[in-house]
Parts: C-alpha cells; sequence; structure tokens
C-alpha cells in the first residue's frame, strides 16, 4: 500500500480540480436550461453537506480509509460486497472519463484517429503519472492547478468580448417553476459532481496533517462549486439556454465564438488542453482509489500491478460501455447518476455515519466516570 503522504493544499488543488474534471465537458445542469447556475450552487450546498458526513466518518476512525470504515462499521464479511460496489463505481467512472476524454479529442482535434487509440495511450500516460502514488499525484496538481486556473479566468475574460454576451440568456429565472426545478436539481446536482468527491475518503488516511481534513473537503467543494457556477453564466450569456442545451461541448462551442480584433481567434486548443488537465485529476483520482481499495481489501503489500491491471480494464470498459456519446450521456444522466450515485454516494455515507454515532455514544456511556 502507498506510504506517500501528501500536503493539505495539494489535496485541496486536487479536490478542485477533481470536481471540476469532467463537469466542464459535459455541461451539468443543461435540462434546467438558464437556471443551470441554480442548479449547481444547489448542488454545491448539498456537496457541503455530503462532504461534512465524510469528514465525520474519517474523524470517527481516523487513520482509516472508506474501506477500512466499512470493515469496521458493518463488519470484514458483510462489507465484502459493498467494497466491491466501490470499487466498481470507481473503475466505471474513470471508465466514463476516459471515454469522455477521448471522444472530445476524436470530435475536435484528431478525427481520424481512432478512440480506442486516444484512450489506450491516456491510460499508458495514467499508469506513469500514478506509479508514484498520491503524492505524486498532489505535487502534479499543485503544478498543474493555478496554471488552470488562470486559463479559466482569461477564458472569461474572452468571452466579454463576444458580441453576442448578454445576461439576458439567464432569464427568466425559475421560469419552469420552483417545483419542476427542484425535481431535476435533487438529488442529481449532488451526485454530480460533488457526490463523487467521496474518493477523499481513500486519501484522508495519507493526509500529513490530520487537523485539516474537513478545511480541505469543504473548501474543495466551495471552490469547484463556485467556478463552476461562474463558468455556467458565462458560457449562457455567450450561446443562450437553447444552444447550451442541445450542444455536446457547450463550453467549447462558446469559446469558439471569441474573436478579438478579427486576429485572435481559434482558443479551441486551451480550452481542449484545460478539459485533459481536468479529466487527468477526475480519472487519476478514480483509478488511485480504485487501486487502493483493492490493496486494501485483499491485503497486497503495493498497488502498482492492480494499477496496470486496472488500466486494462478500463481501456475496452470505457469502449464497450456505449456504442455513441449519446448513449453514453443517457446511461449517465438517466440511470447511473440518479440511481448508483444516489446508494453509494449519499445513502450508504448516512447509515455508516448513523452507525458509527450511535457506537460512539453506546461507548462513552459504557466508559467509567
Amino acid at each position: 500500500m502507498d506510504k506517500n503522504k501528501v500536503s493539505g493544499i495539494q489535496l485541496f488543488y486536487l479536490m478542485t480540480g477533481y470536481v471540476l474534471g469532467t463537469a466542464l465537458i459535459l455541461g451539468v445542469g443543461v435540462e434546467v436550461k438558464q437556471d443551470v447556475w441554480l442548479f449547481l450552487l444547489i448542488g454545491t450546498v448539498g456537496g457541503l453537506f455530503l462532504m461534512a458526513i465524510y469528514t465525520q466518518l474519517s474523524t470517527y476512525y481516523p487513520g482509516d480509509s472508506l474501506v477500512q470504515i466499512l470493515q469496521k462499521v458493518v463488519g470484514r464479511y458483510l462489507s465484502y460486497p459493498i467494497i466491491m460496489l466501490y470499487i466498481f463505481h470507481f473503475t466505471y467512472s474513470a471508465a466514463r472519463g476516459s471515454r469522455e476524454l477521448g471522444d472530445l479529442i476524436v470530435s475536435t482535434i484528431l478525427t481520424e484517429t481512432p478512440i480506442s487509440i486516444v484512450i489506450g495511450s491516456f491510460m499508458v500516460l495514467m499508469i506513469y503519472c500514478l506509479g508514484g502514488g498520491l503524492e505524486t499525484l498532489g505535487r502534479m496538481a499543485e503544478m498543474l492547478f493555478p496554471v488552470y486556473i488562470f486559463s479559466l479566468i482569461l477564458i472569461w475574460i474572452l468571452l466579454f468580448t463576444v458580441d453576442q454576451f448578454s445576461l439576458g440568456n439567464l432569464t427568466p429565472i425559475l421560469g419552469q417553476g420552483v417545483s419542476p426545478f427542484l425535481k431535476r436539481a435533487i438529488p442529481n446536482s449532488i451526485n454530480f459532481p460533488f457526490g463523487e468527491t467521496i474518493v477523499i475518503m481513500m486519501f484522508f488516511p495519507l493526509l500529513s496533517n490530520k487537523q485539516n481534513l474537513r478545511k480541505v473537503g469543504i473548501f474543495s467543494i466551495l471552490l469547484g462549486g463556485l467556478l463552476l457556477a461562474i463558468n455556467s453564466i458565462m458560457v449562457l450569456s455567450v450561446i443562450g439556454p437553447e444552444i447550451y442545451n442541445v450542444n455536446i461541448f457547450n463550453f467549447l462551442a462558446a469559446v469558439q465564438l471569441v474573436s478579438v480584433a478579427d486576429f485572435l481567434e481559434r482558443f479551441d486548443a486551451l480550452v481542449i488542453l484545460m478539459m485533459v488537465a481536468g479529466v487527468f485529476f477526475k480519472v487519476g483520482a478514480f483509478m488511485l482509489a480504485a487501486a487502493f481499495a483493492v490493496v486494501q481489501l485483499l491485503k497486497l503489500k503495493q498497488f502498482r500491478s492492480v494499477l496496470i491491471a486496472l488500466a486494462t480494464i478500463i481501456t475496452p470498459l470505457s469502449l464497450v460501455s456505449a456504442t455513441s456519446y449519446i448513449e453514453h450521456l443517457e446511461i449517465g444522466f438517466r440511470f447511473y447518476i440518479p440511481y448508483v450515485h444516489t446508494i453509494l454516494q449519499i445513502i450508504i455515507p448516512i447509515l455508516l455515519l448513523s452507525i458509527a454515532f450511535i457506537r460512539k455514544k453506546r461507548e462513552q456511556r459504557g466508559r467509567p466516570q
């Protein structure tokens, strides 16, 4: 098992980039159109609630990962099927992120390249980068994240120069009604991308200063949610809710309209590089979490061979999980996020915290005064 340590700021950068990750590619909340920024703010509030649960569980069991907490709370044998579900969740989510990157690259800059080559090459890169464990990924996040944020802010400034930029595209607010909006927003806005931060419970034991545990989790949700909400406002102001609702890569579509003095154009490459960096954070965290879970479940001594095995699974899984990108989105937003995410990222953690809380209270009552 990887024994490297990661600092609070490194884990913060990693998890904030993880929250942004594929959410910038997919265009979260397309079903609520101009209310997507509200959709994301509700998701942020829900994500803070979930992070409070995750961090409290880690406070009850300091030094234990999600897998180890499950074994202590549920029991060694009863926890096995649940742990297997989480391993599948992390692996399948990594495959989904790889597929999203593959479709983005193939449909934009490498149109003649088979998607299998793109995803396979990305997996080779992931194996090389993740071989050093969480510490290496944290250091890479520490270097890449400031550049990532600078690029995002630069793109927002450029979007202001687009002729059709109008904040009027954000109206009418809640035009479809409050009740229909809330039905679409809960729990989907919480599940993706904020609920996926449950992977942080696999990394908390490697945090060098455990006192920063809650700060890292809370602030990564806050900053990630705020950046996504602002980005959705900028994109909507440029392309409008109707195009936002139907365009597969709406962030890229908005940036393609940028033209400064008919001279500075074609900022697509910058956006694609940002998206690649975001997917790197996302897939990297999922792969490490899955590898750590397998190692802890089977009590292995090292995880690099597990990482290679996961990569060989993720590549074909990303290709066979859907016949097209449209079907990929349908599976994700109509089945996987509403149901699987809700069970693994909301219901089970709440049940775990409830059981752990009752046990802690009983232990305190049983201690002599």
